[in-house]
C-alpha cells in the first residue's frame, strides 16, 4: 500500500498539470450536469415492512384515487378579538379562500370548515383541510406558492391565517452564516497549524472542489434516483469535514518530510505513502459506516448514506492525487515544519547549512536544541499517570452520558418548529382551539374483506377504541365502494410526539388482535403520527445489527492496519464511550432544554429517531480517522525500534497538533450547521460537533495513550498464525525505508529544480 501510494504521489507531483486539469474537468462536468438536470421534485418516503406503510398500500388498493399518502395542509383561521369565525364577513373570507385553494392543479379536495364541522367550540378558530394527489416531498413549488398566496389574501381581510401540515414543509437548508463562520474558523486553524496562507489554502481549496463534485453529482442524479435535499446536506457536511482533514494530514506529513531534509518530490511521495495510507484506511471506515446504513431497510437512509460515502471517496482520491499536484505548484511557498522557529533559534547554523548546499543542514538547524512540543509533554504526563488519566476520562464521559438513559425518540413535527414559522403558529392555534391531539390524528384501517359482517366489525373497532385511555374523539367508520374496507379517524387527547400517544397506538394495535380473533377483520393503524412511531421503532430494531456490522468490519480492517488485537478493541470501546456521551449531551440540550437558549433551541421534545444511528455511523467513521492518524505514528515508531512509552511520545510529537487541528476544523464545520432553523439539521450539527470533541480530545488524546501505556508491549500483540494470514498493508511505510532519500525518476521535471535553486541561493 505505502509503496503504491508513494509512486502515485510522485506521479501526481510530476504530472501536476494533468492531475489538476482532470479534477477541474470533473468538477466542470458535474456542474454542467447538475445545471442541466431536471429539478428533483419526486422524492418519496416509504418504510417497507411497517404496519403504517402496509395500511397506506392497502388504502391505495381499496380506495383508488384517494391519494392516501398525499400531502395535506391545514389553513387555520382565527377571528379578530371580539369576533367569531361565523360572523358574515369572516365567513365570506374563508369561503373565498376555500374556493381559491380548490383551483390548485394538484389539489384533490378542500374541506369547507363550515360544512365539515371544523370550527372550534368558542367559534374563534376554524380550519380548512386541503388534500393533494402527491406526497409532501413530491409537491411542486407552484402548489406551495399558491397555498401561501391564498393565506395572504385572507390575512388582508383582517383574519389571522397560519398554514400547517406536510404540504408546506420547512426548508432543510443549513444557515449560510453558520457555514461561513465554520469555514472561517477552519481557515484560521489551518493557517496556525501549517504556518502559511498558501499551505492553509490547499486543504480548503481541494475540500471545496471535492464537495463540489459530490454535491453536483447528487444534484444531477437527484431526479433519476429520487434523492432529497437532506441527501446533499449530509454529503456537504461530511464531505467538507473529511476533505479538509484528509488534506491537512497529507500536507502536514509533507512538511515533516521536508524538515527531514528530503527534496520536495521525495517528500510528497513519502507523505502520500505514509499519511496517504492512513487516509485510505480512515476513509474506508467512514465509507463502511455510511454505506452500512443500507441495513436499516429505509430507502431514504440508504440513499443518504451511499451519497455521503461517495463524497468521502472523492475526498480520499483528491487527498492522494490533487494535494500532491497542488504542492508541486506551491513549491517553496509551503515550508518545512518548524522552519521559522529553527531560523530564529539557530540562524547561523541554518545559514551555514544553506551556504554549503545542504538542504538537510538548513532544514534541521544543526546546533539548535529542540524544545518538546505540547503534544509530547502531554504524552509524557499521561504515561507517568496512566491510571489516573484513564479513570478521570472514563468517569467524566460516563457522567455526561447519564442523560442518554432517559432518551426519548420521535420525529420532528410542526410543534418542534421555531415559533417564527407559520407551521408552528398553525400548530399552536389548532391546539388552542381543538386540543393538543388534534395535530396528530390516527387513521384506523379496518380490512374486513374476510369478515362475515364488515359493518359490525368496524363498529366493534370504534367501540373498543372509545374505551381506551387518552382518546378524545372517534369518528364513524367510512367504507369504500366495495364495502369491505373502512377508515376511522381517532383524535388522541395528547400531542403527537408524546409517550401517551405512542402508548395509544400500541393499545389500538393490541385491540386489533382481539378484533381479528372475533371477526376475521384486520385492523391497521396509520397516519403521520403512526408512521413516525413505526419509523422510530424500525431504527431502534436496526441499531444493534448495524452497530455489529459496522464495528465488526472496521475491527477487522484495523487489525490489518495496526497488526494488533487490543488496539482495535480499545478503539471500538472508546468510540462507544464518546457516542454515549454525545447522546447524553444531545438529550440534555434538545430534550431537557439545558443551554437551549444559547443554541437557539426554541422547543424541546423527543430526540430525532435517526439521531442514534447517525451518531453511530458518522462518529464511528470519524473516530477511526483520529485513531488511525494518531496510532499509526506510534506503530511506525514502535516498528522502527522505540519502546512502547517512547512510541507514544513520538506519535504525539508528530501527530497530536495535527489531530487537534483536524478535530477543531471538523467541529467548526459541523457547528456551522447549528445555526440552521431546521431542528433536524441543528440537532445533527450539534451532536456531531460534540461527539468529535469528546472523541478527539478525551478518548484519543487522553484515554488512548493511558491504555497503551498500561498495556505496554502487550498492546501490539498478535497471534503468529493471524500475523501470517493477514495481508501486509504497510501503513507505517516500512517498505519505503529501502528507497534512497531524494531519489528522482528520469522523467522528473522542474518540481525538484526548486530545491536545487534553493541550495544555489
Amino acid at each position: 500500500m505505502a509503496t503504491f501510494l508513494y509512486k502515485l504521489g510522485r506521479f501526481a507531483f510530476r504530472r501536476r498539470h494533468f492531475v489538476a486539469l482532470f479534477w477541474v474537468a470533473l468538477l466542470t462536468l458535474a456542474g454542467v450536469a447538475a445545471a442541466g438536470a431536471p429539478a428533483a421534485g419526486s422524492t418519496s418516503f416509504s418504510i417497507p415492512g411497517t404496519e403504517a406503510q402496509k395500511a397506506f398500500d392497502l388504502l391505495d388498493q381499496r380506495f383508488p384515487g384517494s391519494s392516501s399518502d398525499g400531502a395535506t395542509a391545514r389553513v387555520v383561521f382565527k377571528a379578530p378579538a371580539g369576533e367569531k369565525m361565523t360572523d358574515a364577513d369572516n365567513k365570506a373570507t374563508v369561503e373565498k379562500t376555500v374556493k381559491e385553494l380548490a383551483d390548485g392543479s394538484e389539489v384533490t379536495s378542500v374541506a369547507d370548515p363550515f360544512k365539515s364541522n371544523a370550527v372550534s367550540k368558542d367559534g374563534t378558530v376554524a380550519y380548512a383541510s386541503v388534500r393533494y394527489e402527491v406526497s409532501g416531498m413530491e409537491l411542486k413549488d407552484a402548489s406551495r406558492d399558491a397555498l401561501e398566496a391564498a393565506g395572504h389574501d385572507a390575512q388582508k381581510a383582517g383574519l389571522t391565517v397560519e398554514i400547517g401540515g406536510d404540504a408546506l414543509q420547512a426548508g432543510a437548508e443549513p444557515g449560510a452564516a453558520g457555514e461561513v463562520v465554520g469555514l472561517a474558523i477552519a481557515a484560521v486553524v489551518l493557517v496556525i497549524t501549517l504556518g502559511s496562507l498558501v499551505a492553509a489554502g490547499l486543504p480548503l481549496l481541494t475540500a471545496i472542489i471535492g464537495v463540489g463534485i459530490g454535491v453536483a453529482t447528487i444534484t444531477a442524479l437527484a431526479n433519476a434516483l429520487d434523492l432529497g435535499d437532506t441527501t446533499s446536506t449530509l454529503a456537504l457536511m461530511i464531505g467538507l469535514a473529511v476533505g479538509i482533514d484528509y488534506a491537512l494530514f497529507v500536507v502536514s506529513r509533507y512538511r515533516s518530510e521536508l524538515a527531514e531534509g528530503r527534496d520536495r518530490e521525495e517528500a510528497v511521495g513519502r507523505a502520500a505513502g505514509t499519511a496517504g495510507s492512513a487516509v485510505v484506511f480512515a476513509g474506508l471506515t467512514v465509507v463502511i459506516a455510511l454505506a452500512g446504513l443500507s441495513v436499516v431497510g429505509v430507502p431514504m437512509l440508504t440513499k443518504m448514506g451511499l451519497a455521503a460515502a461517495g463524497t468521502v471517496l472523492v475526498a480520499v482520491l483528491i487527498a492522494l492525487t490533487m494535494i500532491p499536484a497542488m504542492l508541486g505548484y506551491a513549491g517553496r511557498r509551503v515550508k518545512a515544519a518548524g522552519e521559522k522557529k529553527r531560523g530564529k533559534g539557530a540562524g547561523s547554523a541554518s545559514a551555514e547549512g544553506a551556504a554549503s548546499g545542504s538542504v538537510k543542514g538548513a532544514a534541521s538547524g544543526e546546533g539548535a536544541v529542540a524544545k518538546p512540543g505540547l503534544g509530547a509533554r502531554w504524552a509524557s504526563f499521561v504515561i507517568r499517570r496512566p491510571a489516573a488519566v484513564l479513570l478521570l476520562g472514563v468517569v467524566g464521559l460516563g457522567a455526561i452520558a447519564v442523560p442518554a438513559t432517559q432518551l426519548e425518540l420521535g420525529l420532528p413535527d410542526d410543534g418542534s418548529q421555531p415559533t417564527s414559522t407559520t407551521q408552528r403558529r398553525a400548530y399552536d392555534l389548532l391546539s388552542e382551539g381543538f386540543g393538543p391531539g388534534f395535530n396528530g390524528p390516527l387513521m384506523i384501517v379496518v380490512d374486513a374483506k374476510n369478515s362475515d359482517d364488515p359493518k359490525a366489525a368496524a363498529a366493534q373497532v370504534g367501540d373498543d377504541i372509545k374505551g381506551l385511555k387518552d382518546v378524545a374523539t372517534v369518528t364513524p367508520a367510512m367504507f369504500n365502494k366495495a364495502g369491505d374496507t373502512a377508515t376511522i379517524t381517532v383524535i388522541p387527547s395528547s400531542k403527537p410526539s408524546s409517550v401517551r400517544t405512542e402508548d395509544l397506538v400500541h393499545a389500538i394495535r393490541d385491540k386489533g388482535v382481539e378484533v381479528k380473533a372475533d371477526t376475521d377483520a384486520k385492523v391497521l393503524v396509520t397516519g403521520t403520527t403512526a408512521m413516525n412511531i413505526d419509523f422510530s421503532q424500525k431504527l431502534n430494531d436496526a441499531l444493534i445489527p448495524y452497530l455489529g456490522l459496522v464495528v465488526g468490519l472496521a475491527f477487522l480492517l484495523l487489525i490489518a492496519v495496526f497488526r494488533s488485537i487490543l488496539v482495535p478493541l480499545k478503539a471500538a470501546l472508546g468510540f462507544l464511550l464518546s457516542v454515549l456521551a454525545a447522546l447524553g449531551a444531545v438529550v440534555a440540550v434538545f430534550q431537557w432544554g439545558w443551554l437551549g437558549g444559547l443554541l437557539g433551541v426554541e422547543q424541546t421534545g423527543p430526540i430525532m429517531s435517526m439521531m442514534p444511528i447517525f451518531m453511530v455511523g458518522v462518529v464511528f467513521g470519524l473516530a477511526m480517522d483520529y485513531e488511525v492518524f494518531l496510532v499509526t505514528r506510534m506503530r511506525e515508531a514502535y516498528v522502527h525500534g522505540e519502546t512502547p512509552g517512547q512510541a507514544i511520545v513520538t506519535g504525539f510529537r508528530h501527530s497530536a497538533r495535527v489531530v487537534a487541528a483536524a478535530a477543531i476544523i471538523m467541529m467548526a464545520v459541523f457547528g456551522g450547521f447549528i445555526s440552521s432553523s431546521e431542528s433536524m439539521i441543528k440537532m445533527i450539527g450539534f451532536g456531531l460537533a460534540i461527539a468529535v470533541f469528546f472523541d478527539a480530545f478525551v478518548v484519543r488524546m487522553a484515554i488512548v495513550p493511558a491504555v497503551l501505556a498500561l498495556l505496554g508491549k502487550k498492546a501490539w500483540w498478535l497471534p503468529k498464525w493471524l500475523d501470517r494470514a493477514l495481508p501486509n498493508v504497510d501503513v507505517e511505510g516500512e517498505g519505503l525505508k529501502h528507497m534512497t532519500d531524494g531519489s528522482k525518476d528520469s522523467d522528473s521535471d522542474s518540481g525538484s529544480d526548486e530545491d536545487r535553486e534553493l541550495v544555489r541561493a
